[in-house]
C-alpha cells in the first residue's frame, strides 16, 4: 500500500525558515520600539499631570491662607503681595512653616513663594489679584515637555474665588 501524505506539503514541510524568522523579529522589534515610545511619552505626560496638581494645591493653600486671616486680606495686607516674576525667588531656603511664634502674612506669603518655586522649578511665578473679595491666584512654570520644538514654554494654572 502506498501512503499518501494528507498534509500536501511533502517532505519540505518540517519547520520555519529562516526568512521567516527574521521578517517576525522584525515585526517583534517593531512593536517593542513602539512601546519604549509609548513609556517615554507616558513618563512625561505624568510628570506634567503632577506639576498641574501641584500648581492646584499651592494656589488652594494660599487662598486657605488668605481665608484664615481674612480681616488681614480685606484690608490689603501682606497676601496681596504674593505675586512674583520668574528667578526672582530661590528654593534654596527653608520651605517650613516657621515654629515658636505667631505666624505673619509676610511669612506665609514667603513660605508659599519659597514653595511654588522649589516644587515648580526655577522658571516659576505667580500673579495674585485681589478685587473687592475675589482672588485670582495665577501659576505659571516652564513644562512643555511634548513640545520638541519649544520645550521650556510657560504652562499656567488659575484659580479663582469668592473670599
Amino acid at each position: 500500500m502506498k501512503r499518501r501524505n494528507i498534509t500536501g506539503f511533502g517532505q519540505r514541510a518540517r519547520g520555519f525558515s529562516l526568512l521567516e524568522v527574521l521578517i517576525a523579529l522584525l515585526v517583534l522589534a517593531f512593536g517593542l520600539l513602539g512601546f519604549a515610545l509609548l513609556q517615554t511619552m507616558n513618563v512625561r505626560f505624568v510628570q506634567s499631570a503632577n506639576y498641574r496638581t501641584q500648581a492646584t494645591n499651592l494656589s488652594y493653600d494660599l487662598i486657605d491662607l488668605m481665608r484664615a486671616q481674612r480681616a488681614d486680606t480685606l484690608n490689603g495686607g501682606g497676601y496681596v503681595d504674593a505675586s512674583f516674576a520668574a528667578g526672582s525667588i530661590t528654593s534654596k531656603g527653608a520651605c517650613a512653616w516657621p515654629t515658636g511664634k505667631v505666624i505673619t502674612a509676610q511669612q506665609n506669603v514667603a513660605r508659599w513663594q519659597c514653595q511654588v518655586v522649589k516644587t515648580l522649578g526655577d522658571k516659576a511665578s505667580a500673579q495674585v489679584q485681589y478685587n473687592n473679595g475675589q482672588v485670582t491666584v495665577a501659576i505659571s512654570w516652564g513644562d512643555q515637555r511634548w513640545d520638541a520644538k519649544d520645550p521650556d514654554a510657560l504652562t499656567s494654572f488659575g484659580l479663582v474665588s469668592q473670599l
